[in-house]
């Protein structure tokens, strides 16, 4: 791995933003998503975009005839799934997310994880989860990631290009691995020091009723985070977004939000620290 100093030479703040499979099924949000990155290159910011595509996975399972298995909003993935895996994660999400980019002029390069050892990673054992019961899941074909080359996206960056990165894994033997986007997308904002990490939802945020959005948490702190989940106020697969972000906070990364993209300056809006979009997770208040 290279050198923080390497990480950091240019000297331009470095956004990373997990893009969830959602938001490319919305034309609103697709383009809101674009035009909100655009305005972050624009103020000088680096940019790099990790995404998921659980919705379109999930479909294209149905179209197969495989019933998707989720607990705790964890995928477990088969064999099978794995195929299906590749396919849609980094031909149909990846492809349509990177010409939605072209199109607002942010100059997108697509990729996934096994390119250049970008993301490696190791299989899952069985393991117990928040919200997922007292017994020991095995999620299958999932890994967990041991390390991120940053050589790769600092050199990606240096020629203003802007990463757009499958959420897959690769071990050293060469297997590959799906792997959970939001715990990958911590790592990486822990090992570029990030100054700030965005979670992109259609949902938008924290609710604590998710029917009604004045219900929104603007602003939340770590302990504050954490007794939600308790509470079951925070449920699926916000779990383990707001886990990964919470064990972020102790590794320096100052802003930390969920959002939508609907609005094309929210998160030029979250990068001046301000909380009038989705929610924001801070260390303390």
């Amino acid at each position: 791995m290279i050198s923080q100093d390497s990480v950091n030479k240019d000297q331009r703040p470095l956004a990373v933003i997990k893009v969830g499979g959602d938001i490319l099924l919305d034309e609103i949000q697709s383009s809101g998503l674009a035009q909100n990155i655009s305005g972050l290159i624009k103020d000088n910011w680096n940019v790099v975009v990790l995404h998921g595509g659980g919705p379109q996975l999930s479909a294209m399972q149905s179209r197969c005839g495989i019933e998707p298995r989720k607990v705790a909003g964890r995928r477990i993935t088969s064999k099978e799934d794995l195929v299906l895996v590749k396919q849609v994660l980094c031909g149909q999400v990846n492809v349509d997310l990177v010409s939605v980019m072209q199109a607002q002029g942010v100059n997108a390069f697509g990729c996934h994880g096994a390119s250049g050892k970008l993301i490696q990673a190791k299989r899952r054992p069985p393991i117990t989860v928040s919200g997922g019961g007292p017994d020991a899941i095995d999620f299958g074909e999932v890994g967990d990631v041991t390390g991120i080359n940053t050589d790769v996206l600092v050199s990606l960056l240096s020629t203003g290009l802007v990463p757009i990165i499958a959420s897959l894994g690769i071990d050293p033997s060469g297997a590959v691995f799906n792997i959970n986007a939001d715990t990958t997308v911590v790592q990486i904002a822990r090992e570029m020091s990030a100054e700030l990490l965005i979670f992109v939802t259609g949902i938008g945020g924290i609710f604590e009723d998710i029917k009604n959005p004045a219900s929104r948490f603007a602003d939340l702190d770590a302990a504050q985070a954490r007794n939600y989940i308790d509470k079951a106020v925070i449920v699926g697969g916000m779990i383990p977004k707001v886990e990964e972000a919470l064990s972020l906070l102790e590794s320096g990364v100052g802003t930390i939000a969920i959002v939508d993209a609907g609005e094309p300056t929210a998160f030029a809006s979250i990068a001046g620290g301000k909380a009038e979009f989705g929610t924001l997770i801070r260390k303390s208040k």
